[in-house]
């Protein structure tokens, strides 16, 4: 079977990306916080290719490799900025991406899924090696990449548009499709670049696709995303846009740098914040609406939030579903029951049921929390 590309599917209709690797993986007992590094691919590969057929089943139209963090200085990196991290000591850059891309691939087998392959920023430009010392890291995963033969490109999690910039360079003359995206909020890059100025840029220095991902939840994203969208079209710029956001809700952090990073809960503690699949429905539609095409999750975005992506935006895809929604019904309509035993439960089966319930932390302690929760 031959596939269509990222670009004609993008030209088609709405594509639904996958979810987070790096929390979820953490939460299996497989990724180290902290270091946050991908090793688990060579210790550990069932559990990726587990997460992979998730993701496909909950209905993704696309699987990246777990390379995030997979650059040799990013591996081999200790001290203070990387405690308990010894995974450069036994694996390098090639053979952690290698077998990502070995892994995924086998997930996908003959199936109608893109693969991704994906970079992200590096300790060399944090610690000022310039952009040939940058690039160099890069070429180390995109040469993996080009051999496993992916179907597109990504440059993910950018602080620096400048970064961003050089990874798009490094990535672009290759045959694939590039897409990037910056963890940014409204407040722009951590230099102070503009949301829009970024997007303006990532797109002349040859992205097919911009955006956003990480660092801030769907509300602040959308914000930021319009902002990127106004300037692209003031300056007559038309790549696709895609939005991958964290699964946490975090308004408090919308006019920080660092999101959600900020949070006294950050990283063990943020289950209480996670967003419902119903609030992912919401959010699919207003980026859709928004003319975001890309559309999917990162950190916090589980297995069950990508089947809300798809199933959201089912009808714009011809009716496509993941096999997951076998086993599931839009807004509850499954729990209708005539059976005595769970009359307590009649009246979940709608729409209008799950869009007025306010969840609750549920937490001993808290009921002033509660109690305002309830009365918004």
């Amino acid at each position: 079977m031959v596939k269509k590309g990222l670009l004609e599917r993008l030209q088609e209709g709405p594509v639904v990306g996958d979810g987070g690797y790096v929390i979820t993986l953490e939460k299996r007992g497989y990724v180290m916080a902290g270091p946050y590094t991908p090793e688990v691919v060579i210790e550990h590969p069932e559990a990726v290719k587990q997460l992979h057929r998730e993701f496909m089943r909950a209905g993704a139209d696309v699987l990246q490799a777990f390379t995030f963090y997979a650059t040799d200085d990013r591996l081999s990196l200790s001290g203070p900025d990387a405690p308990g991290n010894e995974t450069g000591k036994s694996i390098t850059c090639k053979e952690l991406n290698d077998q990502a891309c070995a892994i995924v691939k086998e997930v996908v087998g003959d199936g109608d899924v893109l693969i991704c392959g994906g970079l992200s920023n590096t300790p060399s430009y944090a610690q000022g090696k310039g952009k040939a010392a940058v690039q160099q890291e890069f070429s180390k995963q995109v040469d993996s990449f080009m051999e496993q033969d992916v179907d597109f490109l990504l440059a993910e999690f950018f602080g620096y548009v400048e970064e961003a910039e050089w990874a798009i360079e490094a990535l672009k003359g290759k045959g694939k499709p590039v897409a990037c995206t910056l963890r940014i909020g409204p407040t722009g890059d951590d230099s102070g670049v503009s949301p829009g100025e970024c997007a303006v840029r990532m797109a002349k220095a040859g992205a097919d696709v911009v955006g956003l991902n990480c660092r801030f939840d769907v509300n602040t994203c959308l914000k930021t995303i319009k902002m990127m969208k106004n300037a692209l079209e003031k300056e007559g710029l038309s790549p696709y846009l895609m939005v991958q956001p964290n699964g946490y809700l975090s308004p408090e952090t919308e006019q920080t740098k660092n999101g959600w990073g900020i949070l006294p809960e950050f990283p063990f503690a943020l289950e209480p914040r996670q967003m419902t699949r119903f609030e992912v429905n919401h959010f699919v539609r207003a980026a859709f609406d928004l003319g975001v095409r890309y559309i999917g999750g990162c950190c916090g975005f589980e297995p069950h939030h990508i089947r809300a992506i798809s199933e959201e935006l089912s009808p714009e895809r011809g009716g496509k579903l993941g096999e997951a929604s076998k086993k599931h019904r839009p807004w509850g309509g499954a729990m209708k029951s005539d059976q005595s035993e769970r009359a307590f439960m009649n009246g979940r089966d709608t729409r209008e049921y799950w869009e007025s319930v306010k969840p609750a932390l549920g937490r001993p302690g808290f009921p002033d929390v509660q109690a305002k929760l309830f009365r918004q």
